[in-house]
């Protein structure tokens, strides 16, 4: 299984200690849940705005008068 060393200053050692005890984990889950966290935030995040650019024409086309105006068609009266 790969594996990383990963250096810290001793200010950042103690904050990151601090946090995984928080937590009530050891350093070594603590910073893997870490990354592991903020890989799945980032995929929520590009799978929201894909859904939201799907649904993003039939939303303002039921509620025309909530179309930011930088993205109204050009004969749309300004709110």
């Amino acid at each position: 299984m790969p594996s990383l060393n990963v250096s810290f200053s001793d200010e950042e050692m103690e904050g990151v200690r601090a946090a995984a005890a928080a937590e009530g984990k050891s350093l070594k889950q603590y910073l893997h849940d870490l990354g592991v966290r903020e890989m799945h935030r980032k995929q929520f995040v590009a799978g929201a705005s894909a859904w939201a650019d799907r649904l993003r024409q039939e939303f303002d086309e039921a509620f025309p008068d909530e179309v930011p105006p930088a993205r109204r068609g050009s004969g749309a009266a300004a709110a």
